[in-house]
C-alpha cells in the first residue's frame, strides 16, 4: 500500500477547511506575482532616467510609476493577508482536531501506556508535533508556494528583457539547486528523525528529573545522579555537533552562491557590447535578482519543515496507532472483590525477560496484603495487573471470579481505587479535585471524605476552603497533604479493592500519622494490596509476599517472616537500623 504524503495526512484532519487550505495557496501565488510588477515599474524609471540625463527635469513620468509601484505592491500585502488569514484558520482546525483525537485515543490506551512512554515525550508530541503541523499549514506552506510562484515570474522577466543577463542569472540558481538537494534528501531525513529522537529523550528525561528534584535534595544528590538525564543530553549534544560539521561546508557554498548572483552579472558585463540598453537591463537585473536569494532561502527551509512535519506525523501516528486493550460489552457479574493471579508471567514490550514470572497468588475479599522487595522486584507490575493497567503475557488475572479481560473498564474501575507514590491533582478546585472519584456526589459526601481523610487542616488554612483552586494565585499543597486529598478522592469512590503504591513516600513525619490514619480509615471493609518500602507500615497486613526477580520468593505474616530468617528478616534488619541512624555532630 501506497504510503500517504504529510499534505494528504493534514487535509484528513482538515476536513472541509481543506479548502481555505487550498485557497491560501492560490491567493498566495497571486501574490507572490503582483509583487514582482512593481520591479517593471522601477525598470521603466531607470529607463526614463537614463533616457533625459543629465537633464532630469525632463523625467515626467516617475512620479506615476512611483505610486503604481507602490499601489501593486500594497495590493501584493493585502491579497498576502488574505492568504494566511485563510491557512491560519484551516491550521488552528487541524491543530485542535490532531490533538483532540491524540486525547481521545489515549484515555482509551492502557494506564501503563504512560508508564512505558514516559509523560514528558508523550506530552511533547501532543503539544509540539502538532504545533509544528500548524506552524507549517498556517504560515509555511503558503510561503512555499509563493517561493515557487516567483521563479515562474521572475523567468518571464529575466528572460524578456535581456535573455543573455536571464541565463547567466539562472546559473547560479541551478548550483544552489543542487546543493540544496543534498541537504535535504533521504540523508538529512533520517538525520532530522535522530534529531527528533534526541530532543524527544531529552525532554522525557528532563520531566522525570524535575519530578525527582524532591529525592535529589533530601539526600544530597547532583544532578548527575541521573544518569539518563545526563547521558540524554550527551547524546544530543553529539549529535547536534555531528548534524553542524555534515551540513557545515554545504551551506557555506549554498549561502555564498545565492547571495552572488548580483556578481555573476558585474563580472560578465564586461564581454558584452556596452550599450544604454544593455546598462539598463544590468541595473535592472542587479535590482531584481536578490529576490532569487529570499526565494531559494524559502524553497530551502520549506523542504526542511517538510522534513519536521513528516516526522511530526509519524511520532503522532505512533500513539494513535497504538490499541487499546479488548473491551469486552457484557461483563459477567464480579461475585466478590477477591483477587486472584493463576500462573501470570509478563514481559514490557521490547524487554528481554520477563517482568513477571509464574505467578500464583489468591488474595481473599478484604484480605491485606503487602507487597515488598527490592526495587525491580515486580511489585507495582504485579499490583498494576490487578488495575489492568496491562493485560498478562501468560495466565491469567481475576477479579471476583471474573477474568478482568472480561469485566468492562468502567466496572473495574468502579471495583479498583489507586492511590499512587505521586499523587496527581489538576488545576481546579479542592472540592472538583475529590469529586472526580465520585461525578454525582453532593457537597455533603465530599466534605465528609475530606474529614475521614484527616484532611481538615489543609481546608481549614485554605483561602476559599473547599473551594480554592490549588495552583493558583501561589496555592500549592506538599507531596503529604496532595496524597491525603488524593485519599478523600480513593474515599468518595468507596471501591471496594484498594491498591497502595509507595502512598507515603514523599509524607513527613506530621503528614505520614495522618496519611495513615486516613488509610486505616480508607481501608476498612476492603481488600488491600499495599506496595510499601518502610516496612514499618506492612507489619499488621494479613499476608506479606516478598518479591525478587519477578518471582514470589516468600510469603507469611511479618513475625513468620522475621522468624524464618529469609529475604524479608535481612530487610527488616536493614530497616531498623537505618531508623537508628543518627548525624554526628
Amino acid at each position: 500500500m501506497k504510503k500517504k504524503s504529510s499534505l494528504s495526512r493534514l487535509f484528513e484532519y482538515a476536513g472541509k477547511y481543506k479548502y481555505l487550505t487550498v485557497l491560501s495557496w492560490i491567493l498566495s501565488a497571486v501574490s507572490a506575482w503582483i509583487a514582482l510588477v512593481p520591479f517593471y515599474y522601477i525598470w521603466r524609471i531607470i529607463k526614463e532616467v537614463l533616457a533625459v540625463a543629465p537633464d532630469y527635469s525632463q523625467a515626467q513620468n516617475l512620479k506615476g510609476y512611483g505610486w503604481a509601484a507602490v499601489g501593486f505592491a500594497l495590493l501584493s500585502m493585502i491579497i498576502y493577508v488574505g492568504s494566511l488569514m485563510c491557512s491560519h484558520v484551516a491550521a488552528f482546525h487541524v491543530q485542535a482536531e490532531m490533538r483532540s483525537q491524540m486525547m481521545h485515543h489515549i484515555v482509551t490506551l492502557p494506564m501503563g501506556f504512560m508508564d512505558s512512554e514516559g509523560s514528558g515525550k508523550i506530552r511533547k508530541i501532543v503539544n509540539e508535533s502538532s504545533a509544528a503541523t500548524e506552524t507549517y499549514l498556517a504560515h509555511q506552506l503558503p510561503d512555499q508556494t509563493g517561493a515557487y510562484a516567483t521563479p515562474v515570474g521572475l523567468l518571464v522577466l529575466l528572460l524578456v528583457f535581456d535573455w543573455r543577463l536571464g541565463l547567466l542569472s539562472l546559473v547560479p540558481v541551478v548550483a544552489a539547486f543542487l546543493i540544496m538537494g543534498s541537504m535535504t534528501g533521504e540523508k538529512m531525513q533520517q538525520k532530522m528523525k535522530e534529531y527528533q529522537n534526541a530532543l524527544e529523550e531529552m525532554s522525557s528525561e528532563a520531566v522525570e528529573y524535575v519530578r525527582g528534584i524532591p529525592v535529589v535534595k533530601t539526600f544530597g544528590q547532583s544532578v548527575f545522579s541521573f544518569k539518563r538525564f545526563q547521558t540524554s543530553i550527551k547524546n544530543y549534544e553529539k549529535w547536534t555537533i555531528s548534524y553542524t560539521k555534515d551540513l557545515r561546508m554545504p551551506m557555506v557554498l549554498y549561502t555564498t552562491i545565492i547571495n552572488a548572483v548580483f556578481s555573476v552579472l558585474i563580472a560578465t558585463a564586461f564581454f558584452f557590447t556596452a550599450s544604454d540598453a544593455y546598462l539598463l537591463n544590468l541595473l535592472f537585473y542587479i535590482i531584481i535578482t536578490p529576490i532569487i536569494t529570499v526565494t531559494l532561502n524559502k524553497i530551502m527551509f520549506a523542504s526542511e519543515n517538510q522534513m519536521i512535519v513528516a516526522d511530526a506525523l509519524e511520532r503522532i501516528d505512533g500513539i494513535l496507532d497504538r490499541q487499546p486493550l479488548p473491551e469486552t460489552k457484557d461483563g459477567r457479574a464480579v461475585e466478590d472483590s477477591s483477587v486472584t493471579f493463576e500462573n501470570v508471567s509478563f514481559r514490557y514490550e521490547n524487554a528481554s525477560k520477563d517482568a513477571l514470572h509464574q505467578i500464583s497468588l489468591q488474595i481473599k475479599d478484604g484480605e491485606h496484603v503487602a507487597f515488598v522487595g527490592p526495587s525491580g522486584g515486580g511489585k507495582t507490575t504485579l499490583a498494576s495487573l490487578a488495575a489492568r493497567f496491562f493485560d498478562t503475557t501468560e495466565g491469567t488475572v481475576r477479579i471476583g471470579g471474573v477474568d478482568v479481560r472480561d469485566i468492562p473498564s468502567e466496572k473495574l474501575m468502579e471495583k479498583v481505587s489507586f492511590v499512587f507514590q505521586d499523587s496527581k491533582l489538576l488545576k481546579m478546585s479542592i472540592y472538583d479535585n475529590v469529586r472526580m472519584g465520585k461525578k454525582d456526589a453532593t457537597r455533603e459526601e465530599v466534605l465528609q471524605a475530606l474529614k475521614d481523610a484527616q484532611c481538615e487542616d489543609i481546608i481549614a488554612k485554605m483561602p476559599n476552603g473547599i473551594d480554592t483552586v490549588i495552583g493558583s494565585k501561589g496555592t500549592y499543597v506538599s507531596g503529604g497533604e496532595a496524597q491525603r486529598l488524593s485519599i478523600a478522592r480513593a474515599m468518595l469512590k468507596a471501591a471496594p479493592i484498594l491498591i497502595l503504591d509507595e502512598a507515603t513516600a514523599f509524607a513527613d513525619p506530621d503528614n505520614e500519622a495522618k496519611v495513615q490514619a486516613a488509610f486505616s480509615r480508607l481501608s476498612e471493609g476492603k481488600t488491600v494490596i499495599m506496595i510499601a518500602h518502610r516496612l514499618s507500615s506492612v507489619v499488621d497486613a494479613d499476608r506479606i509476599c516478598v518479591l525478587k526477580d519477578g518471582e514470589i520468593r516468600e510469603m507469611g505474616t511479618h513475625k513468620d517472616l522475621v522468624a524464618n530468617g529469609g529475604i524479608y528478616a535481612h530487610m527488616w534488619e536493614a530497616y531498623n537500623q537505618s531508623v537508628c541512624w543518627k548525624v554526628g555532630a
